[in-house]
């Protein structure tokens, strides 16, 4: 996936007239968003034909699916069918379930990215011993695109240690959550970023500055 600036904006807003006005302000410098459950459960599918019509952004769905292979499939098909241009899906829940998504998003010519490791403190209780098992799953199964954290820059490096430098890997938690986001672009290749930029006075101003912090 091509990501202009190395960044895309998680819009996890929950009201579209708020969403559309930051899209407006930072349309020029990114091509990518990520929309997950608080605005389409908010507003409906309907907001990722809103973005990619008014704006011609990249859609990623983070629904983070994790569900049995049958339900994945139904999460997905809607996803692509209202626009999606990738889906984010876990990778804990196996095999099947993975390939489910795999399954729907080469019937669109989509893009799944998994899910090894997320970027909060508790992922470390449970998420992170088995990380490496799905990042290797998911490179037996052909998968190109990870997600990986921005906050534990040592876990980022083994999760690109075992995908490789031919996969893509975008990176969340960079600003809020405290990840640096030059030293994530050692190992990523794309970082995601929400709240340091929809919740700025100026998203412009806040987006400018962290392309400026990369350069």
């Amino acid at each position: 996936m091509d990501v202009k600036n190395n960044i895309i904006l998680a819009m996890d807003l929950m009201d579209l007239l708020n969403a559309y006005e930051v899209a407006e302000a930072i349309a020029e410098d990114i091509n990518t968003i990520k929309i997950g459950y608080p605005l389409t459960l908010a507003e409906g599918l309907k907001s990722i034909q809103i973005f990619k019509e008014n704006f011609n952004f990249k859609v990623i769905c983070d629904y983070k699916v994790a569900d049995i292979p049958e339900t994945n499939s139904k999460i997905a098909d809607l996803s692509f069918d209202a626009g999606a241009d990738a889906i984010i899906t876990h990778g804990f829940v196996g095999k099947d379930s993975v390939e489910a998504c795999v399954d729907i998003a080469n019937s669109y010519g989509g893009d799944v990215f998994l899910l090894t490791e997320m970027s909060h403190p508790g992922a470390k209780m449970f998420l992170q011993p088995v990380a490496d098992e799905i990042a290797k799953m998911g490179l037996d199964m052909g998968i190109k695109n990870y997600v990986a954290p921005s906050t534990r820059i040592d876990r980022l490096s083994d999760i690109r240690n075992i995908v490789g430098n031919d996969s893509f890997i975008i990176s969340p938690g960079v600003g809020t959550q405290g990840g640096d986001p030059k030293d994530t672009l050692k190992y990523a290749d794309a970082l995601i970023i929400g709240r340091s930029i929809y919740e700025a006075d100026n998203p412009k101003t806040a987006l400018d500055e962290i392309s400026d912090s990369i350069k």
